[in-house]
């Protein structure tokens, strides 16, 4: 199998280049430094591609996608552009339904990071009557430096940094982030989130909550048990370490934990995973699996491994 990767420099292409080189039934199409922006090039190799993985900016992934003429040619676009646009697959094989439709698809949206651990724990519950469409939801994530890309990662490492790198920070301060589009539209919800992300010092993981109020905890946990059996998204019952959550448990791996705390008047729906694994290149390593028709766990790194 052909694969290219368009924008392999950045963060999540080069995590994706790193695990598909150790596969033998890959064939990775490769760009001398020279060329690897030149368009002629690229547009070369993203038409010899049997599968092509987009790792770049929004307006960059539109050109590259309008350069792809060969019909056979499979795209997983890694940014934000195509993630609610028609004609394009939604890559979250764990969604109901959704395993068939990337099957079968020539172009697949891969996943937001903060956006799949909101997807992951509203969507079945709007899907089973727990949550109305309707609903006014607030979203708080913790993520690692690294879902910031190169210029964060040495912001963070920069020996000189800023003190006050060193404290966690919230940004989308304005509400304007750019995952909350498909957080809405694929879980069907007719309102944005209130959401609130924020960066601490720590290279990778992620952990994103959501509060209920006045709901049913255990119909909300049998739900998460139908939905998600593993082994890359798994319902898990009350694990912590002594009463805290980190956001750094699931670095350098590629599943998600599903967790409910609290009561019916209060409850806590936790999503843990890596922003650079489930949140981006583990997500689109699973979806080329599927494309491809082999396991959709070969190559990730899953709990237990």
């Amino acid at each position: 199998m052909k694969v290219f990767i368009d924008g392999s420099a950045g963060t999540t292409g080069l995590r994706i280049r790193e695990r598909l080189e150790a596969r033998a039934d890959i064939s990775l199409i490769t760009l001398d430094e020279a060329v690897r922006k030149d368009p002629a090039a690229r547009r070369a190799a993203l038409n010899e591609a049997d599968i092509a993985f987009l790792c770049l900016p929004d307006a960059a992934a539109e050109d590259a996608v309008g350069m792809i003429e060969n019909p056979d040619t499979a795209v997983i676009d890694t940014s934000t552009a195509h993630r609610t646009a028609a004609g394009w697959t939604y890559g979250m094989a764990e969604l109901a339904g959704q395993r068939e439709k990337v099957a079968a698809s020539k172009r697949v949206a891969n996943p937001g990071c903060h956006a799949s651990g909101f997807i992951a724990l509203i969507a079945p519950l709007v899907k089973a009557g727990l949550v109305s469409a309707d609903a006014r939801l607030g979203c708080f994530s913790l993520t690692g430096y690294s879902g910031g890309g190169k210029k964060m990662i040495a912001e963070y490492g920069a020996p000189d940094r800023s003190p006050l790198l060193s404290a966690p920070r919230q940004y989308g301060l304005g509400q304007q982030h750019k995952h909350l589009k498909e957080m809405a539209h694929v879980c069907g919800l007719s309102n944005l989130p209130g959401f609130s992300p924020i960066v601490a010092d720590f290279y990778s993981g992620m952990e994103v909550s959501v509060q209920l109020f006045d709901t049913d905890v255990e119909a909300v946990k049998a739900a998460y048990r139908a939905a998600y059996p593993g082994p890359v998204i798994r319902y898990a019952e009350g694990t912590d370490e002594g009463g805290f959550l980190s956001a750094a448990a699931m670095s350098g791996r590629d599943d998600m934990e599903i967790t409910v705390y609290g009561t019916d008047e209060r409850a806590l729906l936790t999503a843990r995973f890596d922003n650079l694994g489930k949140g981006a290149s583990g997500a689109a390593i699973q979806n080329m699996n599927i494309l491809m028709g082999v396991d959709e766990t070969t190559g990730l790194i899953l709990g237990g491994q």
